[in-house]
């Protein structure tokens, strides 16, 4: 039992440091002084997140190509309290978010393929390359700004509201 125990968290501690090892090795670490990142996303996207506390929109942009989904928030400067970047993924599996590169904290939610939050990692420092992994399989991951998922009371179940996620 402790054996299969161990085996489990190794093999998912080995499958999200691959996920994040390609990544990791393209982009080269920057200057935070002198930072270059990818240019907004846009159109922005309505998002909504409904909590115990209630229905809380954001306008969020989507990185749904390989590009946008390594550089994402690299390099930028501040994150409204009401925006984000919605990450979309072709299947869920582990997944782990680093910051390189990344000059601001953020809450990092992993969403599941129904729309519900999984797990929340919740005030990621600037350029931590630690890695902040899902805590079980994610489809959809969203940044805000660091202390919004607080803010509005977001936990582990809560739904998330897209196109791109399922309704119901």
């Amino acid at each position: 039992m402790l054996h299969e125990l161990i085996g489990r968290r190794l093999g998912v501690a080995l499958a999200l440091a691959l996920c994040a090892a390609p990544a990791m090795a393209q982009i080269p670490r920057q200057d935070p002084r002198t930072c270059k990142g990818q240019p907004e996303i846009k159109p922005l996207e309505a998002l909504q997140v409904r909590t115990d506390k209630g229905v809380h929109a954001f306008k969020v942009e989507v990185a749904d190509s390989d590009r946008e989904r390594e550089y994402g928030l690299m390099c930028r400067r501040s994150l409204a309290a009401d925006r984000g970047m919605l990450f979309l993924f072709a299947k869920a599996g582990p997944q782990m978010f680093w910051m390189r590169n990344t000059l601001i904290p953020l809450d990092i939610i992993y969403i599941g393929e129904n729309g519900r939050v999984v797990s929340i990692s919740r005030n990621v420092q600037p350029l931590d390359e630690r890695g902040a992994p899902s805590a079980g399989p994610a489809k959809f991951v969203l940044e805000l700004a660091a202390g919004r998922a607080a803010q509005i009371g977001l936990l582990p179940g809560d739904r998330v509201l897209h196109r791109a996620l399922p309704r119901g």
